[in-house]
């Protein structure tokens, strides 16, 4: 490519040099420039000698004039050398800077990129796109104390999540991903591109991105609570999780799906919510996370997207025809909001070889007033008004309906679910606390 880009200029250059040759002027008469050119011999010319003798100063005036046009080429010429390796120079300089720029473009082509600047302080920046910079691994492995066991928050599919401590004021979480072949670069360069273009409360920030070897590794924030599925079916089993947070959890999922659905250009397909992907803050805000198998609406009907997701959480029409569309998302939400309501998770064994998804069990209590009650949590049963419960009850119906277009649009869950949770928690329900009892009157005696 390089050669191919210089080929012009030394055309160009070449055409020059020569033109430049055939400009030079030729000798006036011959038999002045004799002397010139061989001062030893003698004008055998009578008209030669005639003219010397008429005119003795001419023959050395045209040799001057000769010489200062030489003069004069050969300062031309090397004017236009200079101009053209300046040239040259200048393209060679563009032509690596593009390969540079080529070689940095993308994660898959980098091996790990870039100091953090002022500790993580480059990586905070809110609203642009391919805002996500690449972290030295160096860093990585000392943040996680060389991937100590004791830092681990979780394990996924296809590696670990670590807790590590970049300095002193900034712990972040660490995925690691290891050997899964294509499948994980794929993931792997999915999640960089989805997460570095959005920004959202309710999506998990992405605060950067290292390659080595044959590992990847994605650094988000922190979720100190962990993920619902850890704060339901872990050993806490739920405790820590009151109606009203519940509900707040399920707000938030909305309005991270939300975001998703209505107001990314194109819209995105998660394709994979379910509680382990929804993490959760100190406050016990919601966060949406793991990109690695969402699509752009348009890109979902592609030979190369294959049928994905977790066991529990599927939509049928995508389980049985590949049939994906946003209403996937909004049934494996309707799968999460039983989960919070009931405490139970997505699928239970039964029996050695049967097991049975919470949709098939509860579908038919979810309808039955009277038995409704008495399916939910332990945690938070009879804490909550009924009134609510049904209404909640009657939105995870709809989402997990076998036929999509029976199924409603994210916006209209939120709007479903906004007036049931606190103001205080980021809904528009205004909690009228009781009025403490009050105090006996003295005694007179």
């Amino acid at each position: 490519m390089k050669l191919l880009l210089l080929l012009p200029i030394w055309g160009f250059g070449f055409s020059l040099f020569s033109a430049l040759i055939e400009a030079r002027p030729e000798p006036l008469i011959s038999s002045i420039s004799g002397p010139v050119l061989s001062p030893e011999s003698k004008p055998i010319s009578p008209i030669s000698a005639t003219m010397e003798a008429f005119s003795p100063g001419m023959q050395e005036y045209i040799v001057e004039e000769h010489q200062d046009l030489d003069k004069k080429m050969l300062i031309a010429l090397i004017v236009a050398c200079t101009a053209l390796g300046a040239i040259i120079l200048s393209l060679f300089g563009f032509w690596i800077y593009r390969q540079s720029n080529s070689r940095n473009c993308g994660p898959k082509r980098t091996q790990s990129s870039g100091p953090i600047l002022g500790k993580f302080n480059s990586l905070r920046m809110i609203g642009k796109k391919g805002s996500v910079s690449g972290i030295e691994y160096h860093l990585i492995e000392a943040a996680t104390n060389n991937f100590r066991e004791s830092n681990i928050l979780g394990e996924g599919g296809f590696g670990c999540v670590y807790k590590a401590r970049f300095d002193d004021n900034f712990i972040a979480a660490v995925k690691r991903l290891d050997n899964g072949g294509q499948d994980v670069e794929r993931e792997f360069e999915n999640e960089v591109d989805l997460l570095s273009k959005i920004r959202h409360p309710n999506i998990v920030s992405l605060m950067g991105y290292c390659i080595h070897g044959d590992s990847r590794f994605l650094v988000y924030e922190l979720m100190q609570n962990g993920s619902v599925e850890t704060q339901l079916h872990g050993p806490s089993n739920g405790s820590a999780l009151s109606w009203h947070v519940r509900m707040k959890i399920a707000l938030d999922a909305a309005r991270g799906l939300e975001y998703l659905h209505e107001h990314c250009n194109p819209p995105v397909i998660h394709r994979d919510i379910k509680s382990s992907n929804i993490l959760l803050d100190s406050n016990f805000n919601a966060k949406l996370s793991d990109f690695g198998l969402a699509v752009t609406s348009g890109a979902q009907n592609k030979n190369n997207i294959k049928l994905s997701g977790t066991l529990g959480y599927v939509a049928p029409e995508y389980l049985l025809d590949g049939k994906l569309t946003d209403k996937s998302d909004v049934y494996a939400f309707g799968v999460v909001l039983l989960e919070l309501l009931m405490g139970r998770k997505p699928v239970e064994k039964m029996a050695p070889a049967q097991c049975q998804s919470i949709v098939t069990w509860a579908m038919p209590q979810l309808t039955d007033r009277s038995k409704l009650p008495n399916i939910v949590d332990p945690v938070i049963r009879n804490t909550m008004d009924l009134k609510h419960l049904y209404q909640v009850a009657a939105v995870a119906v709809l989402c997990v309906q076998p036929e999509p277009s029976y199924r409603p649009l994210i916006t209209d869950v939120l709007h479903s679910l906004t007036p049931l949770v606190p103001v205080g928690l980021g809904g528009t329900l205004r909690v009228t606390e009781p009025a403490p009892p009050a105090d006996p009157k003295p005694s007179d005696h």
